[in-house]
Order: C-alpha cells, then structure tokens, then sequence
C-alpha cells in the first residue's frame, strides 16, 4: 500500500506522526509550513524528524511533485490533523500547494481520502464543507476518541484515533481495545466523575 500523508497547520500533530509510526510502507509525507512549526511547539520534533517516518517526502510547495499528477499511482491519501482551511480549500477545488493538490487528484481519481478535522465547535460553513466531501466519498474523521476503551494515558486516546484511520484504510491493527458491549472490571471512573 502507498499512503500519503498530509499534516496540515492544526493541533494535533500527533496525530500525524502517530499514524505514519503505524502505517506499513510506503509512506509519502507532505508538511504544511504552519505544521511545522506546530511540530516542534507540541512535539519538539523537527520537520527532518518527520520526514524519517517516510521513505518519501516533498514540500509543500513543491507542485512538481510526482503527487500533483493523476499519472502517478497511490492508494490513499490521509490529512492528519486536517485544518479547517485546507479542507475548505479542498471541499472548493482550490489546489494552491502541493498537500491540497494531491487531494484533489485523490478525489478525481476515485481513492481513498480520509480527513483527520481536528477542530472545535464547528461553524455552519465546516460543516456544509463537510457534508460536500463526505458526498464526494471523502471519509470525514473527527479526532473523536471514545472512553469505552477506558484510556489510561493521552497516547491511548491518540491510538483510538489513528487506530479508527487504519480501520477505514482497511489496515489490521490492535492499537485499541475494541467494543465488547459491557464495562471493563476495575473500572477507573469514580463516582464524582460518572454523575
């Protein structure tokens, strides 16, 4: 599987370098400028440490890029985090760099496209952008965790997320527990917390 991934100028960088730690090669990573940036205020991560987690990078920029042509094959594409306005630009058709560029060759091309909004509350305009990509059969996934796994840390909460992208991906993965339909023993929800 050849998997783009895009981390766009949101929170949660995280997110991004979490799923391509987890994703099987081949993985192709664009950077935003702005996730860059994001990157070391959150992570202490340079965009070069990024880079490392893919066996292929561009800039942004680069609208040379193999990406930017519908010639060149890859089977998914995943933004994570995904910025309000890079997925108003792509809900649009606006192509201005090379992450929103490869978005919209993923789409014309009929591939997989998962959106990672990383965002809170939302506007009408998000969600009108929103339903016109989902209608588009672009996979629309709030950074959401659940609490049924009972996460002990923040990197459980991460990995129900990224766990959730290789699932729509159709990737096996054990990165969190899934439903069983009932409580978990030793639950640690205290009583203050549950009323």
């Amino acid at each position: 599987m050849n998997t783009v991934v895009g981390i766009s100028g949101a929170s949660g960088i995280i997110y991004g370098v979490r799923l391509l730690q987890s994703l099987p090669p081949r993985r192709t990573v664009v950077l935003s400028e702005a996730a860059g940036r994001i990157a070391d205020v959150e992570l202490g991560m340079s965009v070069a440490d990024i880079h490392k987690l893919a066996e292929a990078h561009y800039a942004n920029s680069d609208l040379f890029s193999p990406l930017s042509s519908g010639s060149v094959r890859f089977d998914s594409m995943v933004i994570a985090p995904c910025s309000t306005s890079t997925m108003s630009k792509i809900s649009c058709g606006i192509a201005d760099n090379l992450m929103t560029r490869t978005a919209s060759v993923a789409l014309k091309e009929h591939r997989k496209l998962v959106l990672v909004i990383r965002e809170t509350p939302l506007s009408s305009i998000h969600l009108q952008n929103m339903a016109r990509l989902a209608a588009a059969g672009v996979t629309i996934l709030p950074a959401s965790p659940a609490f049924y796994p009972m996460p002990k840390n923040v990197d459980e909460m991460i990995d129900f997320v990224v766990g959730r992208v290789l699932d729509d991906l159709g990737i096996d993965n054990k990165l969190y527990r899934r439903w069983a339909g009932k409580r978990p023993t030793g639950s640690r929800v205290s009583r203050r917390t549950a009323h």
